[in-house]
């Protein structure tokens, strides 16, 4: 029977999001691009159409960036005061803007030229966005607590609210209707507006205190899934949920930022739910379940947050003028990467990388495709093993030298494989042979080893068996090394500051749990 080695057995590691399928999708945006303005960043918008270009608001400036590149093509700076809400057109033709003087500027593109200007608010607009369904009319929230709804052909105000009474700064027209708008104000409220009828359709939070909606801290942002059927806010670091079909009922409350959130976007498919606060965090939500399901970390608090349509870029700003872009490659069987190789076959390259396609000759090169050799359908192919070449202690485990096996472990090895060959040791009945007839040149790293490892979950039960063994067999001949006498005293020292460490362990879990169940009794009362 041939000698089998010493397995080596792997310990469960404790759940954990940096590992799984969902984090690793997510962690593929890497490469940050850090882009530095003199201002903070207060908005991030991707075009819809492609090339996807997006739109970045700080300063008195609107500049639209590459996305492949992510350098300058254009530069907007025809604002007299701060600007805010940048905003791209569906078709990618047309910017808006608004600043802090209450202008609002709708400008082409490419020539940067003033189309439109709005100037019926009086106070800073920090919201501009065009309906997604009816490209000629433009949402705009302001500090004057009004909203307004513009057709941009007239130049005229289609509808005008007024039900806020504080700062306006979130809103939102409906993707599945053109007349639904959903506001966020600092007086604690959102809002759900119908521009057929000029009326507020629906109040949630406040101090209503209706199916949980109790809010009291301004909301920062608001956000309608596409159906037109949820709606989201967020109000200090807390993330609320809003069913529209009932009425506005508030369905969840969800807290895991420490500090006010202050971005919420969808991704592609509204499957997940991307928000970014002043805890310098960008948390991802299944929105199926409203968990976790991936954290990014940023340098400063982030302000505004954004993901490109074909899901490749993630761009973030910041309260100190750092613009973030993670950016992901995708897979030759995603659609992005699929647009990416047809344009290279087409005349569309320019609309990619802003420049020409070379020449075969000229750093483009065909590639040759060799098919690999196939043999007789009859051949018969004999499989080849290589044997497996022993470890060290294998060998010494083989021969019986169980002292030698285990002074070989001792030295730099995985402490897997220290414990797995101790534990051979005692299946084997060889642990005393092993650790018998030692001096202290010797003994010194086995009770290194006990130290090191005693407190260690993984290994303490099998540690304090081996200890047992070593003070067993050492004791009568303790005062004669002074370095052992010390090693047995720090071994006593930390087998006695660990039980003291699981005492309090113990205590700590008895009061949480008359809490948890003093406030479980609290909610049921």
């Amino acid at each position: 029977m041939d000698y089998q080695p010493v397995v080596v057995a792997r310990h469960p590691r404790p759940s954990s999001t940096k590992h799984n399928a969902e984090s690793k999708y997510w962690r593929l945006f890497k490469h940050p691009v850090f882009i530095k303005e003199y201002a903070p960043i207060t908005s991030v918008h991707f075009s819809p159409s492609k090339p996807h270009r997006y739109a970045v608001t700080a300063a008195t400036r609107v500049q639209i960036y590459a996305p492949r590149t992510q350098k300058v093509t254009k530069t907007i700076s025809r604002f007299k005061d701060v600007a805010r809400s940048g905003n791209i057109r569906g078709d990618g033709k047309l910017v808006i803007a608004g600043d802090d003087t209450g202008l609002i500027q709708i400008f082409d593109i490419n020539s940067r030229a003033i189309l439109r200007t709005l100037d019926s608010h009086k106070q800073p607009v920090h919201v501009t966005k065009f309906s997604s369904l009816d490209q000629t009319r433009v949402l705009s929230c302001s500090d004057d607590t009004t909203v307004k709804l513009w057709d941009v052909p007239s130049q005229s105000c289609i509808a005008t609210f007024t039900d806020h009474t504080d700062y306006v700064r979130s809103g939102q027209v409906s993707t599945s209707s053109p007349h639904l708008i959903l506001t966020g104000s600092y007086d604690t409220t959102v809002r759900l507006y119908d521009s057929r009828t000029g009326a507020c359709e629906m109040l949630m939070g406040g101090d209503t205190g209706e199916g949980g909606s109790h809010n009291t801290a301004p909301v920062e942002q608001v956000l309608m899934f596409p159906s037109g059927t949820i709606a989201l806010s967020s109000a200090g670091p807390i993330l609320r949920v809003w069913d529209l079909v009932a009425g506005g009922r508030c369905t969840r409350a969800l807290s895991n930022h420490q500090k006010t959130i202050t971005a919420m976007v969808f991704d592609t498919k509204a499957s997940r739910l991307l928000t970014g606060g002043l805890d310098q965090m960008v948390k991802v939500y299944d929105v199926s379940t409203y968990k976790v399901v991936h954290t990014m970390r940023y340098p400063a608090p982030v302000l505004c947050l954004a993901i490109s349509p074909d899901e490749t870029h993630i761009a973030a700003g910041m309260s100190d003028g750092t613009l973030s872009v993670r950016r992901r490659q995708p897979k030759a069987s995603e659609p992005a990467a699929a647009d990416l190789n047809s344009a290279l076959r087409s005349s569309n390259y320019e609309s990619y990388l802003g420049g020409t396609i070379p020449p075969i000759g000229q750093g483009r090169v065909r590639q040759k495709i060799k098919s690999k050799p196939i043999g007789d359908a009859d051949e018969l192919k004999v499989e080849s093993r290589r044997k497996k070449r022993l470890r060290d202690y294998d060998k010494m485990l083989k021969g019986f030298k169980y002292s030698a096996a285990l002074d070989s472990v001792l030295r730099k090895v995985p402490p897997t494989t220290k414990f797995a060959l101790i534990q051979e040791l005692i299946h084997r009945d060889g642990l005393h042979s092993a650790l018998a007839g030692r001096d202290d040149v010797l003994l010194e790293p086995i009770l290194g080893l006990l130290l090191k490892y005693v407190a260690d979950p993984r290994f303490g039960e099998m540690v304090c068996d081996m200890a047992g063994v070593v003070i067993e067999m050492y004791t009568p001949v303790l005062g004669q090394s002074p370095l052992i006498d010390t090693l047995f005293a720090r071994l006593r020292k930390k087998v006695a500051a660990e039980l003291r460490f699981q005492q309090e362990l113990v205590r700590t879990k008895g009061a949480l749990d008359m809490l948890l169940s003093s406030a479980a009794l609290f909610v049921v009362a």
